[in-house]
């Protein structure tokens, strides 16, 4: 059975100095290139946003960082500005293996909804395309990593359970933003749909 290692958003925004950093988001990217030899397929997602994206705090007049507003699609976070459509802080990040990458699955360029799952837009409806791409390998078994732990990595984990993939979530070779409690209520989302912690 074929594997595939996806790796979730290591771009300049979401590491240290990051419009949108994520603590010690540098960190994992050794362990993640060396995870890269282990699997038959690597998968890189990449947050590609146009400058006038839904999601982006000072597209609202008046609103604040990290409040949550309405969309026709439920609830959304407002966030700085991040990963701007070819940008520096769009790139992968400098030590990033990118070469070993089979496929860049870009997500988010919608300006009306935001896309945190590498599988749906936060419609949960619109899909990425990657789903059909995995099968059309004969890739059932996923591993996760990357950035954010308790949005992209998790969103996309659950989404991948209930495709039908086997699972898992490398938890040391991802980092978490942690808003509210946000880490500990991803981690039981995805236990609740299936996917292994490992």
């Amino acid at each position: 059975m074929a594997n595939a290692l996806i790796v979730i958003d290591m771009q300049n925004d979401f590491c240290p100095g990051g419009s949108l950093a994520v603590p010690h988001g540098d960190q994992i990217i050794d362990p993640i290139n060396r995870l890269m030899q282990d699997f038959d397929a690597v998968i890189l997602t990449q947050d590609w946003h146009p400058a006038d994206h839904a999601s982006f705090v000072d597209n609202h007049e008046g609103a604040e960082p990290f409040s949550v507003t309405q969309m026709p699609y439920g609830p959304q976070v407002l966030w700085p500005r991040h990963c701007v459509i070819g940008t520096p802080g769009a790139a992968f990040h400098r030590d990033l293996t990118v070469k070993r990458a089979d496929m860049v699955l870009r997500k988010g360029f919608r300006a009306g909804i935001d896309s945190y799952s590498a599988f749906y837009e936060n419609d949960h409806a619109t899909p990425t395309g990657l789903a059909g791409y995995l099968r059309e390998r004969g890739i059932t078994q996923l591993s996760l990593v990357g950035l954010a732990h308790d949005f992209c990595v998790a969103w996309s984990a659950i989404d991948a359970a209930r495709l039908g993939f086997a699972t898992q979530v490398i938890e040391d070779a991802c980092r978490a933003i942690d808003m509210d409690g946000s880490l500990a209520a991803a981690r039981k989302a995805m236990r609740d749909a299936g996917v292994t912690l490992a």
